[in-house]
């Protein structure tokens, strides 16, 4: 895949992998950071394959600056790519193996013979293996070691960055020839792989870590995924992230509550189907940007609500979806666009609210986190991700940005002592989409 994949296998000498990073658009800073992880993870690749790696990825989590829970339905979000993600070096086998080491925790698995017990993240390299065996018959192995600077379950797509990451390492030897032909492609069939974990989600995850624009903002809406446009990451200011400490792993304990935030846009559709007339694929199609079509919706739910739900609840869930996707992103993407702050944070917050009330995905210390960005000067703060835990942006003037994620850690740190272990707050510049790294010319 152009971009994506090079050739199948190169001359093997000492990588370059600062000089790899820069050039794809990393910062001095995080290219230098993720050639120091690049260089330990290459001395821990030949101790445990007993080979070289051939290929090498940088693979980043994302942001998600507006479009909560929306892509599933297809809605549309504002995105961008970090500067933190996971490094992967791989090699081919020739005997079918498939056998992948986490460098961070010295942890193994052979995927090709699945012990009872995996590791916590085996099943994501799984998950992908397993489809890759179904769809295309894959029968060539592949050594592949990673290590990760992404925080998890913490709302960064670490997930789904591994999903990625694992996709790379398994077809390192070959991709298969009816493989996704665009990087659009295969962040939708990745999106599908990743629901063998148990996740119902989207592809926003793995559309922003495949295709995001370095040093801008990327619009698309999904189901079909369709690029809708970017906007220049503002040079005076810099995004700030802080983890809350409070885990969100829509793989794990909030699968639950991360699943039923998806069934709620599901049964608002069901109700608009129900009626006569041609049934709509997504919600967003059933909307079709239309307010009259809103207001049609509304009394389609007072007439039919499926079973398990209340109408209170997909009421709210209706109008979260319609205000995200339809009427707060556009509004702060022209706000963003013409560099107007106040209105963009207008937009932010309003979205923040609705994610409180029609997602019911917050908890004190997003809530708490979000307050304190505003307090201390951030012309916008927001939760994102899969919510119920997870982390906040916040927009702040990037010539103080440092001492404000150290001052937004401070507080949160003093409000919620017991999350203070667990909390991190960094400055990010909008990052590359994932890369190939290639060992010639070092």
């Amino acid at each position: 895949m152009a971009g994506v994949h090079g050739p199948t296998a190169f001359s093997r000498v000492e990588p370059n992998f600062q000089a790899r990073l820069l050039a794809g658009g990393l910062s001095e800073a995080a290219a230098a950071r993720h050639a120091r992880r690049l260089a330990r993870l290459d001395e821990a690749f030949a101790g445990w394959s007993g080979r070289p790696p051939l290929r090498a990825f940088f693979v980043p989590g994302r942001v998600e600056l507006l479009g909560k829970h929306t892509d599933y339905a297809g809605g549309r979000s504002l995105l961008c790519a970090l500067e933190r993600g996971v490094c992967v070096l791989a090699a081919p086998r020739d005997d079918g193996r498939v056998r992948f080491l986490n460098a961070d925790s010295q942890v193994a698995a052979a995927l090709d013979r699945p012990a009872a017990k995996l590791p916590g993240w085996a099943p994501y390299p799984l998950a992908v293996l397993r489809r890759l065996q179904r769809d295309f018959g894959l029968g060539g192995g592949a050594d592949v070691a990673f290590a990760s600077d992404l925080p998890a379950a913490a709302g960064m797509s670490s997930s789904s960055a591994l999903v990625v990451a694992s996709y790379l390492g398994i077809t390192a030897g070959q991709v298969p020839a009816a493989a996704p032909a665009s990087r659009e492609a295969l962040a939708g069939y990745l999106a599908a792989a990743e629901t063998g974990v148990g996740t119902h989600g989207g592809s926003e995850d793995h559309v922003a870590i495949l295709c995001c624009r370095v040093r801008q903002w990327s619009r698309y809406s999904f189901c079909p995924t369709a690029f809708e446009g970017v906007i220049p990451a503002p040079p005076d200011h810099a995004l700030v992230i802080a983890v809350s400490g409070v885990v969100a792993d829509k793989g794990g304990g909030a699968q639950a509550r991360y699943n039923r935030a998806a069934a709620a846009a599901q049964a608002v559709l069901a109700a608009w189907n129900a009626a006569e007339g041609s049934p709509a694929p997504t919600l967003a199609a059933a909307l079709a940007g239309d307010a009259g079509r809103l207001a049609e919706a509304q009394v389609r739910l007072r007439r039919f609500v499926p079973e398990g739900y209340t109408r209170a609840e997909l009421d709210a869930r209706l109008r979260q979806f319609w205000l995200e996707s339809e009427v707060l992103l556009p509004a702060a993407a022209r706000a963003a666009a013409a560099g107007d702050w106040r209105a963009f944070g207008g937009a932010v917050a309003a979205s923040q609210a609705e994610a409180d009330a029609g997602l019911g995905n917050q908890v004190p210390e997003t809530r708490a986190l979000v307050a304190g960005a505003l307090q201390l000067g951030a012309v916008a703060a927001s939760a994102f991700g899969a919510g119920f835990g997870g982390s906040v942006w916040a927009l702040a003037p990037a010539a103080g940005a440092d001492a404000f994620a150290a001052a937004w850690q401070r507080d949160y740190g003093k409000a919620f002592a017991e999350r203070r272990a667990a909390s991190l707050c960094f400055v990010s510049a909008a990052g590359p989409a994932a890369l190939e790294l290639d060992f010639i010319g070092s």
